[in-house]
């Protein structure tokens, strides 16, 4: 093909373009004109293919034109491309009716062992308790001997823990915080410590990380009489006043005496029956178990620097999740952690 020829196709080609983009009147079309004019394997394309079998004058020449051509038309394209998205929007307003009412936001919710957490706190501020938070990352001897668990302590191994180093854990429970507020002021110390705890368990009834919430209070002449009064109101707070509540024997390394707290069973009314079966919840026991607590014991108060003589206390724990099955009747811990929306929606 000589030099003449090509500069005539190219006019020619740059016509019939312009015109199928002036007469395009949808995204599709437009596109459709600028694949067949512009793209890889396009008319353009085919024409600047010829440009190797001319002259070096012609190659010249006809690559310069070759060059126009492909700037009007990217022009031409994106003008008209900018007009049709115009066009949209003029056409969208238009049809845009502002007395119509808005769309409903979708409603979230708080998660159920958020929501317990803040109900069991409620109940320990109106007490006269304080919020107290601190690290997950703990050093072994706030995590446990400070807490009356030397390194050879048997009791360690009721705790699976994750180690970071020899000295550095995952807090296995929030108790570290008791021994950090009794550290920074003298009694008398009344907290709650609600937070998450991570340990090595991991099946149908227990989770690498859940949820605890620990109080402690300390002052002069605390009995387990105040312990008891005060676990009482508390379970009675969170599930009904009808409850009943009983403090069977336990050991707990930091607290002596210790103690396990029951209450009525919350499905079956503590009758330990569900219509003519044995409850499922309290295997027919017509009791569940709720929390461990127990006076201080004195060695903790000595790493501290709390002179047993003068101040008693007590302290408690529980898991969130194990009051929150109880509360709302849930039966599998794992639709906790699913982020089932149909599950979460219940409690928006």
């Amino acid at each position: 093909m000589s030099a003449p020829t090509l500069l005539s196709e190219l006019e020619s080609l740059v016509g019939e373009c312009v015109s199928l983009l002036d007469q395009a009147s949808t995204f599709e079309a437009l596109e459709d004109a600028r694949v067949a004019f512009l793209g890889r394997k396009g008319r353009l394309a085919q024409a600047m293919a010829l440009l190797p079998s001319l002259s070096a004058d012609e190659r010249r020449e006809a690559g310069q034109a070759a060059n126009r051509a492909k700037q009007t038309l990217t022009e031409r394209h994106d003008a008209r491309l900018a007009e049709l998205a115009r066009a949209e929007s003029v056409a969208r307003l238009a049809a845009f009716d502002p007395s119509l009412p808005g769309r409903t936001p979708f409603a979230g919710s708080r998660h159920p062992v958020n929501l317990v957490t803040a109900d069991i706190c409620r109940v320990f501020e109106r007490l006269g308790y304080d919020i107290v938070s601190g690290p997950e990352i703990e050093t072994d001897y706030y995590n446990f001997e400070a807490l009356n668990m030397p390194p050879e302590h048997p009791a360690r191994d009721m705790q699976d823990t994750l180690y970071i180093s020899d000295s550095i854990v995952l807090r296995t429970h929030t108790s570290p915080l008791q021994v950090r507020t009794m550290l920074s002021q003298k009694p008398p110390v009344a907290v709650v410590a609600p937070g998450k705890v991570y340990r090595r368990d991991s099946d149908l009834t227990h989770t690498p990380m859940f949820h605890q919430i620990e109080g402690l209070y300390v002052d002069h002449d605390v009995s387990m009489a105040d312990l008891r009064g005060t676990l009482t109101h508390f379970v009675r707070a969170i599930f009904g006043p009808g409850t009943k509540v009983r403090f069977r024997p336990s050991f707990f390394p930091f607290t002596e005496p210790s103690a396990e707290v029951d209450i009525s069973c919350v499905l079956c009314g503590g009758t330990g029956t569900a219509g003519e079966a044995a409850c499922r919840v309290c295997k027919g026991t017509g009791w569940v178990e709720i929390l461990g607590c127990g006076m201080v014991d004195p060695n903790v108060f000595a790493s501290v620097g709390y002179d047993p003589e003068l101040y008693t206390g007590f302290a408690f724990g529980m898991g969130v999740e194990r009051v929150a099955m109880l509360k709302y009747g849930i039966g599998d811990l794992r639709m906790f952690f699913e982020n089932d929306i149909r599950f979460l929606r219940q409690f928006a």
